[in-house]
Parts: C-alpha cells; sequence; structure tokens
C-alpha cells in the first residue's frame, strides 16, 4: 500500500479520492488543514484517525509515504518542498507552481531527496489522450493544433459583485490561463514539444488576474491556437489538423471522444473506453511509479511541465499578469 496524506480539503481533493480510492494499493491515512475542526470533519468523511495542522509535523511523521497537494497555486513549491526534504512523494495539483523559478526549485529538492515529484494534469494520462498520440500518424503531417477551455466561473458572479475570491486573486497565483488555460498548453507541449515563439493577448481583470485569453504558437512546420476564460463558455472542441485528416477531441480537459476524419471522406472512432472518474489514471500512474522505484513520469515528466511552465510565463508577461510569487 501507498500511504497517502492529503492537503487541501476542498471540492478538486474530493474529487481526487472518489477516483484515488478505486486504484489498488492507495491508502489514505493523513489528513491536514489548517483548522483542527476542518481536519477532524474531512477525516471523518473517510474514516481517517491521523490528522494535522502543521506541514513539518505531518511530513517527518512517517504516517505517510505520498502527499497529495491540492491547496492554492501559489503554495505549492513551498508545501511540496516541506514534504520532498522529508522523503514524501509528491503529487502536486496543476498548476505545480507559480512560475519557473518554482519549478527549478522543486525539482532540483525531489533529484537531492530522491523522491517522485509530478504534476497532476490528469488528461494527458487518460485512455482517449493516449489514442490521439497512438494515432497521430494516420494524419499525415501535423499542420495546426487548436484547442478552447472557456468555462463562466461561479466565482466570477461574486467578482461582478464587488466580492473578490481566491480564484481571482493575483496573491494565490490564479487565472484564466494557470486554472484552465494549461489543460489546452499541456497536451500540445505532450504531442509536439517546445514552441519556437508565442503571442498572447487577454483580458485583465481590475484584480491583476486574467479572466480570459488566448495564445498563438509557432513551430517549425505547424501552428497552434488556444482560448481560456472563466468570463465566458464554449462549447468548441479540440481538432489536430494534418494533410492526410484531422483528429476531433470532444473536451481537451477530459477527452472522452475522438474522432478520426480521413481526407477521403472517411472517419474512425478513436475512442476508448474509460473511467468516469477521471482523476483515476493520474493516481494510477503515481501509484505504479512509486511502486516501481522511480522518480518522474515518462508521460507527466518534468521537461513537459517546465515547458507548459515556461510558456505561462511568457504568455503572463505578455498579457501583464504579476503574481507576488513573481516579486518575492
Amino acid at each position: 500500500m501507498v500511504r497517502f496524506g492529503i492537503v487541501g480539503t476542498n471540492w478538486i481533493t474530493e474529487r481526487f479520492l472518489k477516483a484515488a480510492l478505486q486504484v489498488e494499493d492507495f491508502q489514505l491515512s493523513a489528513v491536514y488543514s489548517r483548522t483542527e475542526e476542518k481536519a477532524k470533519e474531512f477525516a471523518g468523511k473517510y474514516g481517517v484517525e491521523k490528522i494535522f495542522t502543521d506541514l513539518e509535523t505531518m511530513a517527518g511523521s512517517g504516517e505517510i509515504d505520498a502527499v497529495y497537494i491540492a491547496s492554492p497555486n501559489s503554495l505549492h513549491a513551498e508545501q511540496a518542498i516541506i514534504f520532498m526534504e522529508n522523503n514524501v512523494h509528491v503529487l502536486c495539483e496543476k498548476p505545480i507552481a507559480s512560475n519557473t523559478k518554482e519549478l527549478k526549485t522543486m525539482i532540483a529538492a525531489a533529484r537531492e531527496n530522491k523522491v517522485l515529484l509530478m504534476e497532476a494534469l490528469k488528461s494527458a494520462l487518460m485512455p482517449n489522450f493516449m489514442a490521439v498520440k497512438e494515432n497521430l500518424h494516420k494524419i499525415g503531417q501535423v499542420r495546426r493544433y487548436f484547442a478552447s477551455y472557456c468555462q463562466y466561473s461561479s466565482r466570477y458572479d461574486a467578482y461582478r459583485q464587488g466580492t473578490v475570491l481566491n480564484a481571482f486573486n493575483p496573491e494565490f497565483s490564479n487565472g484564466s490561463l494557470m486554472d484552465i488555460g494549461i489543460y489546452c498548453i499541456y497536451p500540445l507541449v505532450a504531442l509536439f514539444g517546445k514552441p519556437v515563439e508565442i503571442k498572447a493577448a487577454g483580458y485583465k481583470l481590475e484584480s491583476g488576474v486574467d479572466g480570459e485569453g488566448s495564445i498563438v504558437f509557432k513551430y517549425p512546420d505547424m501552428d497552434a491556437v488556444i482560448m481560456f476564460s472563466k468570463i465566458t463558455n464554449s462549447s468548441l472542441p479540440a481538432e489536430i489538423q494534418g494533410e492526410e485528416g484531422n483528429i476531433l477531441i470532444d473536451k481537451i480537459s477530459t477527452p472522452e471522444k475522438v474522432e478520426l476524419h480521413y481526407r477521403n471522406g472517411e472517419r474512425e472512432d478513436l475512442t476508448q473506453e474509460q473511467l468516469s472518474d477521471s482523476m483515476y489514471y493520474e493516481a494510477k500512474e503515481f501509484i505504479s511509479l512509486v511502486q516501481a522505484g522511480k522518480t518522474e513520469s515518462d508521460i507527466n515528466s518534468y521537461a513537459n511541465s517546465m515547458i507548459t511552465m515556461e510558456i505561462i510565463e511568457e504568455a503572463r508577461r505578455q498579457i501583464g499578469v504579476v503574481y507576488p510569487a513573481d516579486i518575492n
């Protein structure tokens, strides 16, 4: 069994646990919250006895082998390093850090302590994304990648009424690019690597984070376009265009249907059967790596996380979004 602790008692943690509890050898052993009351309440739902209100104590307790971190983005690096320095493996919610500087320190800590560090970007590990990778050669020379993830945030209603919640607060390294734009960027990087150049534009809210935006990517023999938003909705699928055909992906954040359209009019359904609890695959990958004694995922690799963060950082620079974490 791999004994897990969790940091962050929000809805994403609930969703992760629902999926992870289906993975053989996953065991929830400890819960951290800033308040004892919240820790006890959350732990009680899962029959967990060990609760902590201090990260250092939790990291050094010997009660856990790994930790799932789902705290605000700005806290990821500091918290992950505390655990890694105590030889605890870290599965960290996306985006894994606020910027490339933080990510470099996290990777250095993982290597120094010989522990696994992995970004919890679920879509790159799902069967239907694997189907895209395995069938990409069928569309010939790829010329364009397009992805859109625009989802109106329920917290934007509060923002419009004058209340700035965490989702729109730069103190927590948030915004549409970090929170959901990454779902468009990471698959692009996983498939095609680092772009030669990017050009970004977006709408910056008065709070200092981006509400929506778009990025154009230049590659040696193709281009890519992505759109992201937390203040509007979109129903557009993603698409990869090749000279011999194109692949349609229903949702880039959680691919559930994948179809290949050949230039001659023929179609091929590439859809793979997969669990509705989509975070199962990231938990399974992480646990398998821990059990195999590996300290890096070949799929959600340090390189893919770093390239993605470099793109986000440059796009933020062009849009004009600066976090306190960039200055400290």
